[in-house]
């Protein structure tokens, strides 16, 4: 059962103690990555057949599988997709960067070029669930940034194909390759390459433990996104909340993981013993409920505090990955709100809307790194180039400045190098 705490008689670092993450994964991630380094392709079929239970005759997906997977999947759904990606694609086209240039009167010329990564490698998460709303979210702001190629890898099912779902998510998204790779050897392979894999430039996309860290071990041999934590969700709301509604909320991050964490911070009792009584009455009927559970017992908080400013305060401590502030005026605390990675206004605006539909991206930042990260964004497949341009007569007026100041900092050869072109 969800435990309820009073903010007043324990500190919030008591409050939020938590399951830790599982712990040992360093070492074995290590040895994959070095396997997939040395033996490509061989390694990549071996852990397949290991960890996936998948014998397979090749590692990329064929034309002809995608076209039978969009034939398989309902078209009902493939509209919903479809639709759900036009959301996605016009909100993200907003956040496009140009670049710019300086021209000075004495000739001088600064700029800045904005260029999209030439290659990108995309992880979507498969086992125990498949989520095609990772390979929109993805992808799409990948194309809009101008990313030439786009390579998903994700793990096969048994039978050695790829979740129909996720292919006809990639097609309409726009990927150019898909591999049947999953775990940290899918990382592996995109961070060096193999005969099949193509080495890229940056990986972005959410996992389980394995790859979030065989993502930070790669991390500076290609860009990454971020490393991703458990998922997690933070509700703000009041007596004027439905217990049921908020129950729902927190339910829908519990049933990601036995790791994921759903917190409520309010300032009503009523309402948090309602949502506790409605939140065991909810979660005996999900079919997840094992999950969802021991992510309720182990990780979920009820927090009662005086106020919702109070309770704005400490979402702003606790930086969570998903806010909903469900009270009927939201906009007037959207001000106050310093550290969330998507923010949910209102009593009928649940994160899910984001996770699917809305056109927010759902990569998001975790465990606190709100506080100095964002949402996945085009912003993320886009890399930038300073350029300068000097006269003669322009490096002239400040050479010697340039020289004195090199100087200063014990570098002769940077001071000569400004100063040697007007020595006679």
């Amino acid at each position: 059962m969800i435990k309820i705490y009073d903010i007043n008689k324990l500190s919030l670092d008591e409050i939020l103690s938590r399951e830790s993450s599982v712990s040992g994964v360093e070492d074995i991630v290590s040895d994959i990555i070095k396997d997939v380094k040395q033996n490509g392709d061989a390694a990549l079929y071996k852990y397949s057949e290991k960890f996936d239970k998948a014998k397979l005759s090749s590692l990329e997906v064929t034309k002809e599988e995608i076209e039978e997977a969009l034939s398989l999947v309902e078209p009902k759904f493939i509209e919903i997709i479809k639709e759900a990606a036009e959301n996605i694609t016009a909100y993200h086209k907003n956040q496009l960067q140009k670049g710019f240039e300086i021209k000075k009167e004495n000739g001088v010329i600064l700029g800045q070029k904005v260029l999209p990564v030439k290659r990108a490698g995309l992880y979507v998460p498969g086992g125990t669930a498949a989520y095609p709303s990772t390979v929109l979210m993805d992808c799409i702001p990948a194309k809009i940034a101008g990313v030439k190629e786009l390579c998903i890898t994700t793990p096969p099912m048994q039978n050695g194909k790829v979740n129909p779902v996720i292919l006809a998510a990639a097609s309409i998204a726009g990927a150019d390759r898909i591999f049947k790779i999953g775990g940290a050897q899918a990382i592996a392979a995109l961070a060096f390459g193999t005969e099949t894999v193509p080495k890229v430039d940056k990986i972005v996309g959410p996992g389980n433990v394995f790859v979030a860290e065989a993502k930070r071990q790669v991390y500076g041999t290609v860009s990454i996104d971020m490393i991703a934590g458990p998922s997690e969700i933070l509700v703000i709301a009041d007596q004027s909340c439905n217990p049921a509604f908020v129950a729902a909320d927190l339910l829908s991050q519990a049933e990601h993981d036995k790791l994921a964490s759903a917190v409520l911070v309010t300032n009503s009792e009523s309402l948090a013993n309602s949502v506790q009584a409605e939140i065991e009455r909810q979660v005996a009927l999900l079919p997840r409920e094992e999950i969802a559970r021991t992510s309720i017992d182990n990780n979920g908080k009820i927090i009662i505090v005086d106020s919702i400013e109070k309770a704005i305060e400490i979402s702003n401590e606790i930086a969570p990955e998903h806010l909903e502030v469900c009270v009927d005026n939201p906009f007037d605390y959207l001000d106050k709100i310093e550290n969330a990675g998507s923010i949910f206004l209102g009593k009928m605006c649940p994160e899910a809307l984001g996770d699917y539909f809305s056109g927010t991206n759902h990569t998001l930042p975790t465990s606190g790194t709100a506080r100095f990260a964002s949402p996945l964004s085009v912003d993320d497949f886009v890399k930038k180039s300073a350029y300068s341009y000097y006269t003669p007569s322009a490096l002239e007026e400040v050479a010697d400045k340039v020289a004195f100041f090199a100087e200063k900092e014990g570098l002769s050869a940077h001071a000569r190098s400004a100063t040697i072109r007007f020595e006679k």
